[in-house]
């Protein structure tokens, strides 16, 4: 990574300049990132945003003040990166893989857009991530910690916590989320050894609003409120760092940001908790959508419930939303499982939702789509196609004591989404498992997304 950025002409000097909030974690990194974003943009700050993995467009991947980057400005920063990477490849080959370069382009758009701060997701794990080639960060964060690419990170909470943690810096403030016991002595061990502060941030509850407004979070379930919580203290944590260093650099014009001021920080033992929250931070929480997690659209005949949950944990939240938050009698899923991600563990929370109908398909959009694919594989499709019928076999078996779904199995989410449409009843469907069925659900459902 620090060869591809000074190829660019970005060295690690000038990527110190780039001020960043950090955040890894296994569940609720992005939906912490996205309102941490909001947050600082509401305060007034220009932001940039690197999340991952995209849902419709790869724009999708780098916002700058919330919005995805458009088509014009996406293609003038990566032939600019492009043409530099190609034109100094020492041998054949010589060039970053495709979450590689786009590191090197998000970093190499919001330094020449010059952004106040960073908000940059880690891809995966991050000691070892292509994002964690920043030396100065100010603010990390780690969000709830689970087993999830066990191939790359380790089979234990220990090992994964270890692999997470490898964002801290020295002098950083870390932020994190209440932890399983064996997953917060690894964090709090890491952050002695790097000397950085780390600090679990309080319950939802326990925020007061000033002018005593109530606040409406987009998303009414715990996960997501613990998610917001880390969300202010991260926005809050950058902001204090900021008015700080200003005042450290010029007492004498007294130079202090005036969406950041002392009445908002607790008395407390822990100056570095935050319980007030001003306007700007409740409009940021309350006006903050982040498609493709616990995302309801409504259609003519259908009310679509979108979560791309991969854990067990996730999933086990996932279930209970869609419980909690429709009361139609016809129900439907659409299921796929990629990568190394074990089916049952993800199916067994939903066992008892009673679908009428499951459909078993490959995360694609159109099935022509697929075959004009430049990667497309004729035993790579075969490959995906037996997977669901080993998921739909997987739920025959999780479905013994329970009330059967008809089951199906597509070679897109298209054929799905028509049988749907071409039955009358007013239905909920979900639609999980997977980023990339959701991202595919969305291409069709709401195609206007990459636009907006």
């Amino acid at each position: 990574m620090e060869k591809y950025l000074s190829r660019t002409g970005v060295s690690l000097t000038t990527l110190d300049k780039l001020s960043v909030i950090h955040v890894a974690g296994t569940k609720g990194k992005g939906s912490t990132s996205a309102m941490c974003e909001s947050i600082l943009r509401h305060h007034g700050y220009r932001t940039g945003f690197y999340s991952s993995p995209h849902l419709v467009a790869v724009r999708e991947r780098i916002r700058l003040d919330g919005c995805i980057i458009s088509k014009d400005t996406f293609a003038k920063h990566f032939h600019n990166v492009y043409d530099k990477l190609y034109a100094t490849q020492s041998y054949e080959g010589d060039m970053p893989k495709y979450f590689a370069f786009l590191t090197v382009l998000a970093y190499s758009v919001f330094l020449k857009e010059k952004v106040d701060v960073a908000i940059v997701e880690v891809g995966i794990g991050g000691i070892v991530d292509y994002t964690n080639i920043l030396r100065k960060v100010p603010v990390v964060g780690i969000t709830a910690l689970g087993l999830d690419h066990t191939s790359i990170l380790g089979n234990t909470l220990e090992q994964i916590a270890e692999a997470k943690a490898g964002i801290m810096k020295k002098g950083c403030e870390a932020y994190t989320v209440e932890q399983p016991s064996e997953a917060r002595e690894v964090l709090e061990r890491v952050a002695r050894n790097v000397q950085c502060s780390l600090t679990t941030v309080p319950d939802y509850k326990s925020y007061t609003f000033q002018n005593g407004l109530k606040l409406q979070l987009t998303v009414d379930i715990d996960a997501y409120k613990i998610n917001a919580s880390l969300a202010i203290q991260l926005a809050h944590a950058w902001m204090r760092k900021r008015t700080n260093n200003k005042r450290e650099v010029d007492v004498t014009n007294s130079i202090i940001d005036v969406n950041y001021n002392n009445d908002v920080i607790t008395n407390g033992s822990d100056s570095n908790i935050i319980r007030k929250l001003p306007n700007e931070t409740i409009k940021g929480l309350s006006t903050c959508r982040w498609p493709g997690r616990y995302q309801v659209i409504e259609t003519e005949n259908s009310t679509f419930y979108l979560d791309g949950a991969h854990t067990k944990e996730s999933m086990e939240i996932c279930a209970q939303w869609f419980k909690d938050n429709n009361r139609k009698h016809s129900k439907s899923l659409i299921f796929s499982a990629t990568g190394d991600r074990d089916a049952e563990i993800l199916l067994t929370p939903l066992k008892n939702v009673e679908f009428e109908t499951v459909y078993f398909v490959i995360p694609t959009a159109l099935k022509d789509m697929s075959q004009k694919n430049d990667n497309y594989s004729i035993m790579e499709h075969r490959d995906l196609i037996a997977r669901c019928y080993k998921n739909a076999e997987t739920w025959n078996m999780l479905q013994n004591n329970c009330k059967r779904s008809y089951v199906m199995v597509l070679e897109c989410v298209s054929d799905a989404l028509s049988i749907i449409k071409e039955v009358k009843t007013n239905k909920s469907v979900l639609i999980t498992g997977s980023l990339h069925l959701v991202g595919a659900a969305l291409s069709i459902i709401d195609p206007s997304l990459s636009e907006n």
